[in-house]
């Protein structure tokens, strides 16, 4: 199952993201967690050391790396011929980090074109990447974006199970969510969810299962609003690894079996360290 996780600014795809990619891995399954976001947090959510994060280099500004597959150094000149199809399969293997429970993060990093030059060899690898990612490994995959929907303009979910769009209980971020999912329908993305983050009661749920019903839209599921992840941020410690028993992580773990059994009915976590196999 290939899913990605997409929303508006400080809604808490990151939180999502990275509790999701544990919790599976916990399950028995191998998981690749993708940091397609340039603010590049997903380490932090996952519980991956400041030192051990600080030092990864995102894809996207691994000069030498793109040059080697592509055959054209970042910021040459329009027209230099290069790859459109590079050699990708190695690389989240060779980049990737593993961090706890044995998630491996591959950061993806942004294409920026402001002032760097013809950004087309990166976009190259990237693309191929993605596509690698999502069509010819077996892992359970879970891709943190960048907030908006620029990713999703240049396609950068395409070939995605499912999209989490995460939603507030406020007006900006659900019609932020309404365009994500109507680009997500013309790239084929398979299933668009809308996830509830930072509900503090009944009036919350309601406001977002009434703004999404003007659209015959449904709320699949809800996260409450939870101190604890707030106080997780403060001591830079993983909000699973804060307070496993917290309302939003025990949310968020149910939200991972609604996944599996709504959308990968072929896949049976095994539990231990065993691993899962994908049908």
């Amino acid at each position: 199952m290939k899913i990605v996780v997409a929303g508006k600014g400080g809604v808490g795809k990151t939180l999502v993201a990275g509790t999701l990619a544990r919790i599976y891995a916990r399950m028995g399954f191998n998981v690749l967690a993708v940091d397609a976001d340039p603010a590049v947090n997903l380490a932090y959510a996952l519980g991956v050391p400041p030192e051990v994060s600080s030092k990864i280099v995102p894809i996207a500004e691994n000069s030498s790396l793109i040059e080697e597959r592509t055959g054209a150094k970042p910021g040459s000149a329009f027209g230099l011929l290069f790859s459109l199809t590079p050699t990708v399969d190695d690389i989240a293997d060779k980049y990737g980090v593993i961090g706890p429970d044995g998630v491996k993060l591959l950061v993806m990093g942004t294409i920026r074109s402001g002032g760097s030059g013809c950004a087309c060899p990166a976009n190259s690898l990237l693309s191929a990447l993605i596509r690698h990612i999502t069509l010819m490994r077996g892992d359970m995959v879970i891709m943190d974006t960048e907030a908006g929907l620029e990713h999703l303009g240049r396609a950068t979910a395409k070939g995605f199970d499912v999209l989490i769009c995460v939603v507030e209980p406020n007006a900006p971020s659900i019609e932020t969510g309404i365009k994500i999912r109507r680009l997500a329908g013309e790239i084929n993305i398979k299933a668009v969810i809308f996830v509830g983050n930072k509900v503090s009661g009944a009036s919350d749920e309601e406001y977002i299962r009434g703004e999404l019903s003007k659209y015959s839209l449904s709320l699949f599921h809800t996260i409450p609003f939870d101190q604890s992840v707030i106080m997780a941020g403060r001591a830079r410690i993983a909000p699973i690894d804060y307070s496993q028993s917290s309302p939003a992580i025990q949310a968020i773990e149910s939200l991972a079996n609604k996944l599996i059994k709504e959308f990968a009915s072929g896949v049976k976590p095994l539990g231990g360290s065993e691993k899962s196999q994908i049908v």
